[in-house]
């Protein structure tokens, strides 16, 4: 089934660059494109606390909106549809979600000067994350001149599993000519260990299947989030992946916050992907850990009486 990039369309620089690079994305997975307008977002319905008559009145002026980006959608390379809704509500991501799955929602970075905008970002992607929706922001510099090659996992030590949503995220990294590098940052101290962890957990999760082994680096910062911008930066990364995992309530607001500064001062696109619950870990032993349960077994042996 053909990826269907859902990109929140609007009139100023930073949404029409985002719309120009999922017209080369979906172009180069051979996708669709929907351009989606929302006045605002909201986990709760705004029009439950207003009167009916202005609702009407601002349906009737999203026709207008809807006019004009059907006439923009003309100069692209992918056909386009149009969407337009007064609020994204989860009820609304969730139908758009499915009518247009297997869906990716594209957003642009959030400009600094316009602070109503940086809002109405950071409610969308609530939403998105809330539901385990596959999200991409578009930072105002990305190149749309041609679609990532060179794609920068940032991964940690711990084992993932793919939310079903995000399976059909794997076609961006096996497009033609595409490098895949892993990046694992530690703090305080350099974590080989870890790295090699963080490889295994992308290649277990099928991640990068039917793809030649990544490049694996790791690098040593105290904030996590300066340590991915640093490995993009390294990597000439074009593409940044960051999974979001279902994690403890303290975790998920750590978690939140590191990828909320990602996505707000990434100099490329950042591509989030839901994870599935969490996995066990099932590590062997190590040498070390073996040895000293031998010792202990041994000795204990000894000081057991004679049968």
């Amino acid at each position: 089934m053909a990826l269907s990039l859902l990109v929140f369309a609007g009139f100023y620089p930073p949404a029409r660059r985002a719309i120009q690079y999922a017209d080369i994305l979906a172009q180069a997975v051979e996708g669709r494109l929907v351009l989606l307008h929302v006045n605002r977002a909201s986990m709760l319905d705004p029009n439950n606390l207003v009167a009916q008559g202005y609702r009407q009145q601002e349906l009737a002026r999203q026709t207008d909106t809807a006019a004009i980006l059907y006439q923009q959608a003309e100069g692209l390379q992918t056909t386009a549809t149009v969407e337009v809704a007064t609020d994204l509500l989860p009820a609304v991501a969730q139908d758009l979600a499915h009518r247009y799955q297997p869906a990716l929602f594209v957003l642009s970075q959030a400009d600094e000067d316009r602070p109503a905008a940086a809002d109405l970002l950071t409610s969308c992607v609530d939403i998105l994350r809330a539901g385990s929706y596959p999200l991409l922001v578009v930072s105002p510099t990305a190149p749309a001149e041609h679609p990532p090659r060179r794609i920068l996992i940032a991964a940690d030590r711990e084992p993932f599993a793919l939310a079903a949503e995000a399976d059909a995220m794997r076609q961006l990294l096996a497009l033609p000519g595409v490098e895949v590098m892993v990046a694992h940052v530690s703090s305080g101290v350099e974590d080989d260990e870890g790295c090699a962890l963080a490889l295994r957990a992308v290649e277990a999760s099928g991640l990068v299947e039917g793809l030649p082994t990544p490049e694996l680096r790791g690098y040593q910062y105290k904030e996590y989030a300066q340590g991915v911008l640093a490995a993009a930066r390294d990597c000439h990364a074009d593409l940044v992946v960051v999974l979001a995992r279902q994690r403890s309530y303290l975790g998920d607001l750590f978690h939140r916050s590191v990828t909320a500064q990602l996505l707000e001062t990434c100099p490329v696109p950042v591509l989030v992907l839901p994870t599935a619950a969490a996995v066990p870990t099932t590590e062997a032993p190590s040498y070390a850990t073996a040895t000293a349960a031998g010792y202990a077994n041994t000795v204990l042996t000894g000081l057991l009486p004679a049968a």
